[in-house]
C-alpha cells in the first residue's frame, strides 16, 4: 500500500516539478513517511522515476491495445480514427500521467536520457506493430493508397502528437469541434483515389 502511495506522490510531483525539481521529502512529507523510509520501497529516486515512468507508459500502452482488439469488426478508417479519439479522450482523463511522460520526454534528466528513449521506444513498438497491421489491411482492401508502411505510421504518430497539442492549448471544447475536420484532411490524403469518393462512414 505505501508503495502505491509513494509513487501516486511521487507522480503528482515529477508531473509538476520535474526530476530535478522534487526533492524525496517532498514526496515522503505527502505520503506521510520520514524520508528513510522510502529506501524500504526503492532504493533511490532514480529507481523510483523510472518504475513510474514504466509502470505509466505500460498502463497507456495496454489501454491502447485493449481497445484496439475490440474493433475487429471496425472498418480501416474508423480503428483508426477510434484509437485517434480514445488517446485525445485518455488524456483528458488521465492528464497528470499524460503530462509526466510528456515532460519525461522533452526534458529528461541527462544521465536517464538513453534509458528513458529506449524504454519508450520499447513501449511503443506495440502500437507501432499494430498500425502496421492496420495500414498493410488497408492497402490490401485498396481503401488506403499504396506508400511505404513505415511512411503511414509516421504520419499517424505525427497526426496523434499535434493533436495532443492542439488539445493541450486550446481545451476540450474547441479542440473537440475541430477533431472531425483535422481527421477528414487527414484521411483525405492517405486514402485512395478510387475510395475517396466514398459515402463516410459514421465515428460513433
Amino acid at each position: 500500500m505505501t508503495a502505491a502511495a509513494i509513487k501516486a506522490a511521487a507522480l503528482n510531483h515529477f508531473a509538476r516539478n520535474g526530476y530535478e525539481g522534487t526533492p524525496l521529502s517532498d514526496i515522503a512529507k505527502e505520503v506521510g513517511i520520514k524520508t528513510p523510509s522510502l529506501y524500504a520501497h526503492f532504493r533511490s529516486k532514480e529507481e523510483l522515476f523510472m518504475k513510474l515512468f514504466e509502470d505509466v507508459l505500460l498502463e497507456q500502452s495496454c489501454r491502447t491495445q485493449q481497445l484496439i482488439d475490440s474493433l475487429n469488426n471496425y472498418s480501416v478508417e474508423q480503428t483508426l480514427f477510434r484509437i485517434l479519439q480514445d488517446s485525445c479522450d485518455n488524456y483528458l482523463l488521465s492528464e497528470e500521467k499524460i503530462t509526466f511522460i510528456k515532460r519525461v520526454m522533452l526534458f529528461p534528466p541527462a544521465f536517464l536520457q538513453e534509458q528513458i528513449h529506449r524504454k519508450f521506444l520499447e513501449t511503443e513498438s506495440t502500437l507501432t506493430d499494430s498500425l502496421q497491421k492496420i495500414f498493410t489491411e488497408g492497402i490490401r482492401k485498396g481503401t488506403i493508397k499504396e506508400e511505404p508502411i513505415e511512411d503511414l505510421v509516421a504520419s499517424y504518430l505525427c497526426l496523434m502528437d499535434g493533436s495532443f497539442l492542439q488539445l493541450f492549448y486550446y481545451g476540450k471544447e474547441y479542440f473537440e469541434s475541430r477533431l472531425q475536420s483535422i481527421w477528414r484532411i487527414y484521411w483525405d490524403g492517405i486514402t485512395a483515389v478510387a475510395t475517396a469518393s466514398v459515402t463516410r462512414p459514421s465515428h460513433s
